[in-house]
């Protein structure tokens, strides 16, 4: 796959998707998150695939929001495949949350605005000791009324999210740990190496283990779409079962199936 505005990298079970706009402090445009969501779409049904880590080029930024340079009257200029930038957020987040993967934020700089709640709605924030994160809606005009609210207050309490968004303070990543933001913080030059062994372990896990643990994870929270993530899950595991076989054959064999052994 050819992008234009992130790096695309899957090697040895690990997907790697890298927000290549460092002019921009890897802010996105409309085509970044397109390119974000087809990233996401792939490592999703590549079965080689066990853990995707998303992170920004270079040192300064892991992604600092939607790109203000290109936003109007009317929401943020130029379309892909008809989404605005403000709708493909949502999808990028939805497939981050969804994907029956584990999420690795690898969180290298500034972390703010939409960059922020990318690394919020990540199932693990690893960070470089010089991150900073922080939500600057209220500061330029914008919000984000969904996943970026919502698992913020269940990752830090109520009175602190509002405190992030209300207030649009920039905070340490030592501040960022003792809050519950992210997982971990090491010093910038070992960002890489605490990456690659939180995938390591993960590689090693059950992967069915881990949708399902990651779909419940979800699914009191998110209603029905949570509720059909973990049903869907459960779903494809009974479809490797002989039970699943039998109705199945049965339709093709043009009998009555026998679902006695089962009980």
């Amino acid at each position: 796959m050819e992008f234009q505005e992130i790096l695309y990298e899957k090697k040895e079970g690990v997907a790697r998707l890298t927000i290549n706009r460092p002019d921009k402090y890897n802010a996105c445009t409309p085509l970044t998150v397109y390119e974000l969501t087809q990233g996401l779409t792939d490592a999703w049904v590549d079965k080689s695939i066990g853990v995707v880590v998303l992170t920004g080029i270079g040192d300064k930024a892991f992604c600092t929001g939607g790109d203000q340079s290109i936003r109007g009257s009317e929401g943020y200029a130029g379309t892909v495949a008809a989404l605005p930038l403000e709708v493909g957020w949502q999808q990028v987040s939805t497939l981050i949350r969804s994907i029956p993967k584990p999420v690795i934020a690898r969180v290298n700089g500034y972390a703010i605005g939409g960059g922020h709640v990318f690394q919020v709605v990540c199932d693990f924030s690893i960070a470089s000791a010089t991150a900073k994160f922080g939500q600057a809606g209220p500061k330029v005009g914008s919000f984000d009324p969904g996943f970026g609210t919502g698992d913020l207050v269940r990752a830090v309490g109520l009175k602190k999210a509002k405190e992030i968004w209300f207030l649009c303070r920039i905070y340490s990543a030592q501040e960022a740990l003792s809050m519950g933001l992210v997982n971990t913080v090491v010093p910038h030059e070992q960002l890489d190496e605490e990456v690659d062994k939180w995938c390591s372990e993960l590689l090693e896990k059950s992967p069915t283990a881990l949708k399902m643990l990651k779909y419940a994870f979800h699914a009191e929270f998110d209603g029905m779409p949570g509720i059909t993530n973990l049903g869907v899950g459960g779903l494809s595991m009974f479809y490797s079962t002989e039970e699943s076989a039998e109705g199945s054959s049965a339709f093709m064999e043009k009998r009555k199936p026998d679902f006695s052994r089962f009980r």
